[in-house]
């Protein structure tokens, strides 16, 4: 079938017109559902912001109601702290009484026994263990009257033997085993010891301790000096001695121990002055040294002074190499000997005094052996005083000796420092020339 061209245009038109009717349907289509979907978001945004608010205001209801259970909370834990100390004190407490019970139950019991012991010691009661505690007590204080009465201070006329072995008939005050004197003519107190029924005095008091006791003789009343050592820390402080007396019980030893240590201390000191005022070594090089020998150095040499300089000198002089190893090496033995002069003297020192210190207590001994042969051993006291007489030597000999070693170890140390330097010096001056031919070959090459 054949259209013609205006038929073909006449169905484009109708074609086009039906197209642009469709595509405007559409086009209303979705401009209606554009508008409904902006209406549905429009409310969805609206319900959105209203739930927004109520779940807010929701919030801040339930962090109050939060707050307010945590402040609950809290409290609950205080008091239930509270109550849990409270319930420990009270634990502690008994625990605390209890233990403070214990203690004076047990010190009850101590102090039964005590007593129970004493009052058998004292025969006041045949069967204590059946004896009332008042009925203990009650002896208790009966023997306290008894013994304060046979205690009170009562004068008597008593024979006395005095430290020069004469017999005296003086006012002696006793107090259970201690025993008073007084001495009319010099107005002092003595006291005194009893011993093979005898009262033999031991020493005389001060004037200060002797007061209390004139005291007591006159108005009844005073101070009475008692040593609980029975008088041996009195006698010991009586008996104290100074340094010389002590030195002077060694003996004849003493003299020639004292003798070496006023030997030790003398050479000591000279030497100690001796070997700090040595002056310090310069430090060469092997060319500085060369220059200096061969006078082109002459400023240096006024820097180096004592047994270095005199070194120098000889190394400065010598005719040859032979000549000046020679004299190097003599003036070497000459140092040394002028450091360690006297030095040998010191550590003779500190060997010597030991021995005589041995051999003055050996001649101690010797005496005191004599003595016990001839009159016997029978007082302990004779013996350990001449022992310890006999052993001042020794003590003297070792504290000469122990500083006379640790001085000679110093010095000798430092001069035998000072002569390896010397030595040091003196190997560098023998041998400068060879070391700058060496040094003009590795120049040269």
């Amino acid at each position: 079938m054949l259209f013609s061209r205006q038929q073909l245009k006449l169905m484009v038109h109708i074609f086009a017109i039906v197209a642009a009717s469709v595509a405007y349907q559409t086009a209303m289509a979705n401009d209606k559902l554009d508008s409904a979907l902006l209406k549905k978001i429009t409310q969805a945004e609206l319900q959105l912001s209203i739930t927004e608010k109520r779940i807010s205001g929701e919030k801040s209801q339930l962090a109050q109601q939060l707050n307010q259970l945590e402040q609950q909370v809290q409290a609950l834990q205080q008091k239930t702290a509270a109550a849990r100390r409270l319930s420990d004190e009270k634990t502690l407490s008994l625990g605390h009484l209890e233990g403070r019970i214990k203690e004076w139950r047990e010190q009850q019991a101590y102090q039964q026994n005590l007593l129970n012991r004493f009052l058998h010691q004292q025969q006041l009661a045949t069967q204590v263990s059946v004896v009332p505690v008042e009925q203990k007590f009650e002896l208790l204080l009966q023997f306290a009257s008894q013994l304060q009465t046979k205690l009170q201070l009562v004068w008597q006329q008593q024979d006395v033997v005095m430290a020069n072995g004469k017999i005296e008939s003086l006012p002696t005050l006793s107090v259970g085993p201690l025993h008073w004197y007084w001495l009319d003519s010099a107005q002092q107190a003595g006291i005194a010891k009893r011993h093979n029924g005898q009262l033999q005095s031991e020493l005389l008091l001060s004037s200060g301790a002797s007061s209390g006791l004139a005291d007591i003789k006159q108005t009844g009343h005073g101070t009475l000096m008692f040593d609980p050592t029975m008088n041996r820390a009195m006698a010991r402080q009586q008996h104290s001695e100074s340094a010389w007396q002590h030195l002077v019980k060694g003996g004849l030893w003493v003299v020639p121990i004292l003798l070496f240590a006023a030997l030790a201390v003398i050479i000591a000191l000279y030497k100690s002055w001796q070997l700090i005022r040595l002056p310090k070594l310069v430090s060469f090089t092997p060319n500085h040294l060369h220059r200096l020998l061969h006078g082109s150095d002459t400023t240096t040499l006024n820097t180096v002074k004592g047994p270095q300089h005199q070194l120098l000198k000889i190394a400065m002089e010598a005719p040859n190499e032979k000549r000046r190893d020679d004299q190097l090496f003599i003036q070497l033995q000459h140092d040394k000997h002028w450091l360690e002069r006297w030095l040998m003297a010191i550590g003779i020192t500190a060997s010597v005094a030991p021995l005589l210190g041995l051999l003055g207590t050996v001649s101690g001994m010797i005496e005191t052996f004599k003595m016990m042969t001839l009159f016997g051993s029978g007082d302990p006291e004779v013996v350990s005083g001449g022992i310890a007489q006999a052993l001042i030597t020794t003590e003297l000999g070792l504290v000469v000796a122990i500083p006379a070693l640790v001085l000679n170890a110093i010095l000798s140390k430092r001069a035998k420092s000072y002569y390896f330097e010397l030595g040091n010096f003196a190997i560098l001056l023998s041998q400068p020339r060879e070391l700058n031919d060496n040094e003009a070959q590795k120049v040269a090459a």
